[in-house]
């Protein structure tokens, strides 16, 4: 039997496929005019910035005639805008880690425990996802208001969380279902029951999903507005996005 000959690194590198000139010059124009279209409106607005309310509406693209520092400067400064962000924070936090639990334990026991009326009962959290959370304002107002949680973060996070855990089940339940079983009959057979299964092996296999549900968790809850607008009264609870309205419609009318 005949060994085969060692491929050297040079060999390995040549034997792939080279792109032509014209094919790396064509990616290479596409991918700057990709990201132009994704960073000139990012400039645009960091440059709106530093313009006067008057040449922000006569001159939106160019640069600033006088560049206002003080724009950014009031902002930043004002314990207001830093409240607003504290408040976002504490609401996305609370949001993603209430999701992030009930959705990762409800998902393992829809993927790996039968029970009677366990497909009956993923399907209604599942329709969920059929329904915004606009088309039930007004009786979750209600609720809420009935619960004494109207004017408080929770009457915002609750909320959120409720209306995240459908789509938040249904990716924790696909990932799950296809973590190897060979590792539910060792742990079985080790003396691991389903909840022992669940955190020490679960979970730190599940990184991934962890980190995109606590992504999606927390990009909704962060722009949220709806819901901080109906359920908040005092201006010290109001998050950044309900704040930035607040602070618009008190700032100077444009021209001025």
């Amino acid at each position: 039997m005949t060994e085969a000959a060692p491929i050297d690194a040079a060999t390995a590198a040549s034997s792939g496929r080279r792109l032509s000139a014209g094919t790396q010059t064509y990616l290479y124009v596409s991918m700057l005019i990709i990201a132009g279209i994704v960073v000139i409106p990012l400039l645009t607005t960091a440059t709106g910035g530093f313009k006067t309310l008057g040449e922000l509406r006569g001159n939106p693209f160019g640069l600033p005639a006088e560049w206002q520092w003080s724009n950014y400067g009031n902002i930043l400064t004002s314990q207001r805008y830093w409240m607003q962000m504290g408040n976002s924070l504490l609401i996305a936090g609370l949001t993603v880690f209430l999701t992030l639990l009930f959705a990762s334990m409800a998902a393992f026991t829809f993927a790996h425990v039968k029970f009677f009326g366990s497909d009956f009962l993923l399907n209604y959290f599942l329709i969920g996802l059929m329904f915004p959370a606009a088309t039930a304002i007004l009786p979750l107002f209600i609720r809420i208001r009935d619960l004494g949680l109207l004017d408080t973060y929770w009457g915002v996070v609750l909320p959120q969380v409720a209306f995240g855990l459908g789509m938040s089940i249904l990716l924790f339940r696909n990932y799950f279902k296809n973590l190897p079983p060979e590792l539910f009959d060792a742990a079985f057979v080790d003396g691991a029951g389903y909840l022992r299964f669940f955190w020490h092996i679960s979970l730190p296999l599940s990184r991934p999903i962890i980190a995109t549900v606590g992504i999606i968790s927390f990009v909704g809850s962060w722009n949220s507005y709806i819901l901080p607008l109906i359920m908040l009264n005092s201006e010290s609870k109001y998050p950044w996005p309900l704040g930035i309205m607040v602070y618009r419609g008190n700032s100077a009318p444009i021209g001025s």
